[in-house]
């Protein structure tokens, strides 16, 4: 009962902390760089719009260029700057994925983007319904994703647009995802997010194996925990609802992931191989651990 309370103290003191990070890092990014990061103005607005839906209070400057940006999918491929060292496959998903969020947190009311920037991902879908990315199908990272990521966040945005319209590149992703061969903590959470836990119960099994004695989640079973693979599993456990000890198991993986915050809010890059230094992973790895608290 006391580490209960405890946790219950401690997560919104982390997730003031790690929203404080945010709106301070998601507008300087583009404001110090002259252009927009899929990592702070993809992934980190997302957690910054996901905070504006929850009634969490988010400053209109923290997201305001980066909701004007997102308005304007033609100009997604212009990255300057960063145009050489990213996926522009990869960043269009992650770019549309925070439009659809802005949408829904009511941050902008202009649909007719929603729909432009779906639209743009219907060609870059292979047949076999996944989304391919540059450097092939390596372990998810925060930065980059991996393919399962990749579609259910580009199907989720196909979805959001109109799931009438895009009813067949929707169902090849969920084809695909239905047929995809786990292996890691992430794949099983995409697959959890895109087709919810009854379509694939062996995803929930792998999730299930693979919290550590800690409380924490690595990319595999039996490997060391990351704020990344712990933040995503955490996302995916809010699907199973029924099942009996799930509580436990999101209690103890929040409570790892609040040990594991660093003084300035932000948290420790998951980098693959780990140990790296990366200030794009931990932007992203500081928006997945975010949204993986605010999100009940």
């Amino acid at each position: 009962m006391l580490a209960a309370l405890l946790l219950a103290a401690a997560v919104p003191a982390a997730e003031q902390r790690a929203l404080d990070w945010l709106v301070s890092h998601v507008p300087a990014w583009p404001r110090d760089n002259r252009c927009f990061s899929c990592h702070h103005n993809g992934d980190g607005a997302r957690a910054l719009f996901a905070a504006r839906r929850l009634g969490r209070e988010v400053p209109a400057s923290a997201v305001e260029s980066t909701t004007g940006w997102l308005r304007r999918p033609a100009q997604w491929d212009t990255l300057p700057g960063e145009a050489a060292f990213s996926d522009k496959r990869l960043a269009r998903i992650q770019f549309a994925a925070a439009l659809a969020d802005a949408v829904e947190a009511g941050a902008t009311a202009e649909r007719a983007a929603l729909l432009e920037a779906a639209r743009s991902l219907i060609p870059l879908q292979h047949r076999d319904g996944y989304w391919p990315l540059e450097g092939g199908d390596l372990l998810p990272s925060p930065a980059t994703w991996g393919h399962a990521l990749a579609a259910h966040f580009a199907s989720l945005v196909l979805r959001r647009a109109d799931s009438k319209q895009f009813r067949e590149p929707i169902q090849r992703a969920e084809r695909w995802l239905a047929a995809l061969k786990l292996s890691s903590v992430p794949d099983a959470a995409a697959v959890v997010f895109g087709l919810g836990p009854a379509a694939r119960p062996d995803a929930v099994d792998l999730l299930i194996r693979a919290q550590g004695g800690s409380g924490g989640w690595g990319p595999y079973p039996n490997s060391p925990p990351e704020p990344f693979d712990t933040a995503l599993a955490l996302l995916a456990l809010r699907y199973l609802d029924n099942r009996g000890d799930v509580g436990a198991r999101v209690e103890r993986g929040r409570a790892w992931l609040v040990s594991a915050q660093l003084p300035d809010g932000a948290w420790p890059e998951t980098t693959r191989p780990a140990g790296g230094q990366s200030y794009a992973q931990r932007a992203s790895t500081t928006a997945w651990a975010t949204l993986a608290l605010l999100v009940r």
